[in-house]
């Protein structure tokens, strides 16, 4: 088996569990890590065993690297991608695409004209209800959907903001907890419903005002082209990190996720059809344990040779959600004049 040499670009939190799934692989190597701060670096290098360079420019001519992972703050994504993709790497960046839609659109360009493929980690497509809940639409098992809904309801704190020089900020996070946490509950629902028609709603800052320039709550109607309408809302403003919550009702039974479970209620009986796995790998329990599956399931594609299906043209879908709420007129008030023309469709 030829060894697919792998890099990490940015040291922060997400960045062990692309590690751990690295070397989870066989002919797979992590070779080199990038970030702008030097101790934080090399303590990963340390602990993970790879090179390190502060300057990520310092990898794109490396011919040992095949394959790089984007974990950097929502800014730097688009460039970043458009650089490794001009210098034939695959990469695989974390959510969101970019920090805006006409960025995102840049980096389908310069995939389509690369030899390297362009990945987005949604890990939530990959855990078990949302894997049934889409073979359920596609089987036609319960007859036609006709509605659904999604509730986020986490916390972040003061602290979690102020301690970062780019979160909670137009110019460098893009938005807050629609672009930040709750993207994956919208890609989620873009993904059960297909083809969108329309989107509004509005959003708010609920407890965060003075401490944040970004949104901390929203909600939103979204209307498909098959008549089904999707409801969302979600916020930073509750006490904990409470598990997503999804409904989708169809003509012959509804579906339900809660606590990372799927239920069934049909014929005024509720059947428990799936449930975490006890060797559920890495992550937090209320936003997914998809990674490993997602990352391994990309480097099978790339050995393949075959298309990655969740590329550049899926993730772009939810950022054009969030564009629609953001230019909704009951988010006028909070979205700058600065950031209005970022989200544009």
């Amino acid at each position: 088996m030829t060894t697919l040499g792998a890099a990490i670009i940015g040291c922060g939190a997400i960045a062990p569990l692309h590690a751990k799934a690295i070397a989870s692989m066989e002919g797979t190597q992590l070779l080199a890590a990038a970030d702008s701060d030097a101790d934080q670096a090399k303590a990963f290098g340390e602990q993970y065993g790879c090179g390190v360079v502060q300057d990520y420019r310092e990898l794109l001519g490396r011919t040992d690297i095949d394959i790089v992972h984007l974990c950097t703050p929502h800014y730097l994504h688009a460039q970043m991608a458009i650089d490794f993709l001009n210098a034939g790497k695959h990469v695989l960046t974390e959510k969101p695409l970019a920090m805006d839609v006409p960025s995102a659109r840049r980096m389908l360009e310069a995939a389509d004209h690369s030899k390297g493929q362009l990945g987005v980690v949604f890990q939530n497509r990959y855990n078990e209800p949302s894997m049934q809940i889409r073979q359920t639409i596609d089987g036609g098992t319960l007859g036609r959907l006709l509605c659904m809904k999604g509730i986020v309801t986490w916390n972040r704190s003061e602290q979690y903001y102020t301690e970062s020089g780019w979160r909670g900020r137009w110019a460098t996070e893009g938005g807050g907890v629609l672009i930040n946490q709750t993207i994956h509950t919208l890609d989620l629902l873009q993904w059960f419903g297909g083809e969108i028609s329309s989107v509004s709603g509005s959003v708010s800052k609920d407890v965060l005002d003075g401490i944040i320039e970004v949104e901390d709550s929203a909600h939103a109607c979204i209307t498909f082209s098959n008549q089904v309408r999707g409801l969302f809302y979600g916020t930073n403003a509750y006490s904990v990190n409470s598990p997503v919550e999804l409904e989708l009702v169809f003509e012959h039974g509804t579906l339900l996720q809660r606590r990372d479970c799927l239920y069934l209620w049909k014929d005024g009986r509720e059947e428990l059809l799936c449930e975490p796995s006890a060797a559920a790998n890495g992550g937090k329990s209320y936003w997914g344990r998809g990674h490993q599956r997602l990352i391994h399931d990309f480097y099978d594609h790339i050995r393949e040779r075959r298309e990655f299906w969740l590329n550049g043209r899926e993730g772009i879908k939810a950022l054009e959600v969030i564009a629609g709420i953001y230019s909704s007129p009951g988010s006028q008030r909070i979205i700058p004049a600065t950031a209005k023309g970022l989200h544009s469709n």
